[in-house]
Protein backbone atom coordinates (compact mmCIF):
# COMPACT_ATOMS: atom_id res chain seq x y z
CA UNK A 1 0.00 0.00 0.00
CA UNK A 2 1.47 3.34 -0.97
CA UNK A 3 -0.26 4.98 2.00
CA UNK A 4 2.33 3.51 4.33
CA UNK A 5 5.87 4.80 4.45
CA UNK A 6 7.00 1.87 6.52
CA UNK A 7 5.48 -1.16 8.20
CA UNK A 8 7.31 -3.21 10.81
CA UNK A 9 5.96 -5.20 13.75
CA UNK A 10 2.48 -3.84 12.98
CA UNK A 11 3.60 -0.23 13.52
CA UNK A 12 2.78 1.85 10.49
CA UNK A 13 3.93 5.35 9.67
CA UNK A 14 1.13 7.17 7.89
CA UNK A 15 1.73 10.12 5.57
CA UNK A 16 -1.54 10.01 3.62
CA UNK A 17 -5.19 9.48 4.52
CA UNK A 18 -6.29 6.34 6.27
CA UNK A 19 -9.96 5.40 6.58
CA UNK A 20 -11.85 4.90 9.82
CA UNK A 21 -12.57 1.38 8.57
CA UNK A 22 -8.84 0.65 8.45
CA UNK A 23 -8.49 2.16 11.94
CA UNK A 24 -11.28 -0.15 13.15
CA UNK A 25 -9.36 -3.16 11.82
CA UNK A 26 -6.18 -2.02 13.57
CA UNK A 27 -8.14 -1.44 16.80
CA UNK A 28 -9.61 -4.93 16.63
CA UNK A 29 -6.12 -6.43 16.18
CA UNK A 30 -4.81 -4.72 19.33
CA UNK A 31 -7.16 -3.27 21.93
CA UNK A 32 -10.66 -3.71 20.55
CA UNK A 33 -11.90 -0.14 20.52
CA UNK A 34 -8.82 2.11 20.32
CA UNK A 35 -5.68 2.68 18.30
CA UNK A 36 -2.59 4.08 19.99
CA UNK A 37 -1.04 6.80 17.84
CA UNK A 38 2.00 9.05 18.00
CA UNK A 39 1.81 12.17 15.85
CA UNK A 40 4.66 14.29 14.53
CA UNK A 41 3.19 17.78 14.33
CA UNK A 42 6.14 19.10 12.29
CA UNK A 43 6.43 16.37 9.64
CA UNK A 44 2.63 15.85 9.54
CA UNK A 45 2.87 12.07 9.92
CA UNK A 46 1.71 9.59 12.52
CA UNK A 47 2.70 6.15 13.69
CA UNK A 48 0.00 3.70 14.71
CA UNK A 49 -0.72 0.07 15.42
CA UNK A 50 1.83 -0.46 18.16
CA UNK A 51 1.20 -1.92 21.57
CA UNK A 52 2.84 1.05 23.31
CA UNK A 53 3.11 4.72 22.40
CA UNK A 54 6.82 4.39 23.24
CA UNK A 55 7.27 1.83 20.44
CA UNK A 56 5.63 4.16 17.92
CA UNK A 57 7.67 7.06 19.25
CA UNK A 58 10.87 5.05 18.73
CA UNK A 59 9.83 4.21 15.16
CA UNK A 60 9.28 7.91 14.37
CA UNK A 61 12.59 8.90 15.97
CA UNK A 62 14.33 6.29 13.78
CA UNK A 63 12.58 7.83 10.78
CA UNK A 64 13.97 11.29 11.58
CA UNK A 65 11.35 12.89 13.82
CA UNK A 66 12.38 15.19 16.66
CA UNK A 67 11.27 14.31 20.19
CA UNK A 68 9.77 17.76 20.83
CA UNK A 69 7.30 17.28 17.95
CA UNK A 70 5.95 13.88 19.03
CA UNK A 71 2.73 13.48 21.02
CA UNK A 72 0.84 10.37 22.06
CA UNK A 73 -2.91 10.08 21.55
CA UNK A 74 -5.55 7.38 21.29
CA UNK A 75 -8.09 7.22 18.47
CA UNK A 76 -11.50 5.61 18.97
CA UNK A 77 -12.73 4.83 15.42
CA UNK A 78 -16.29 4.09 16.53
CA UNK A 79 -16.76 7.37 18.42
CA UNK A 80 -18.09 10.72 17.29
CA UNK A 81 -15.73 13.56 16.46
CA UNK A 82 -15.68 14.94 20.02
CA UNK A 83 -14.76 11.56 21.51
CA UNK A 84 -12.62 10.37 18.58
CA UNK A 85 -9.29 11.71 19.93
CA UNK A 86 -8.05 11.15 23.48
CA UNK A 87 -4.94 12.99 24.66
CA UNK A 88 -3.44 10.41 27.01
CA UNK A 89 0.05 8.94 26.88
CA UNK A 90 3.04 8.48 29.13
CA UNK A 91 5.28 9.91 26.39
CA UNK A 92 3.53 13.27 26.84
CA UNK A 93 4.98 13.76 30.32
CA UNK A 94 7.73 16.28 29.60
CA UNK A 95 8.31 18.81 32.36
CA UNK A 96 11.18 20.33 30.35
CA UNK A 97 8.66 21.26 27.66
CA UNK A 98 6.12 22.48 30.19
CA UNK A 99 3.90 19.40 29.88
CA UNK A 100 3.55 17.74 33.29
CA UNK A 101 0.70 15.32 32.54
CA UNK A 102 -0.20 12.42 30.28
CA UNK A 103 -2.42 14.84 28.38
CA UNK A 104 -1.38 17.71 26.14
CA UNK A 105 -1.58 20.92 28.14
CA UNK A 106 -0.80 23.44 25.37
CA UNK A 107 -4.04 24.27 23.55
CA UNK A 108 -2.16 25.26 20.39
CA UNK A 109 -0.48 21.85 20.25
CA UNK A 110 -3.87 20.20 20.83
CA UNK A 111 -5.26 22.13 17.87
CA UNK A 112 -2.28 21.10 15.71
CA UNK A 113 -2.85 17.46 16.65
CA UNK A 114 -6.58 17.65 15.84
CA UNK A 115 -5.82 19.27 12.48
CA UNK A 116 -3.27 16.57 11.67
CA UNK A 117 -5.75 13.83 12.58
CA UNK A 118 -8.35 15.50 10.34
CA UNK A 119 -5.76 15.66 7.55
CA UNK A 120 -4.80 11.98 7.82
CA UNK A 121 -8.06 10.23 8.81
CA UNK A 122 -11.06 10.06 6.49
Amino acid sequence: MDNFIEEDNKIRIISQKISREELKKIAEERFGDLVKVVVDIELKIMALGGELHADEEAKLLQAGSKQTNLWGINLYPENSSEEFVEFDSMINIRPGQGNRSRGVEDENICKEIIELVKLLVE
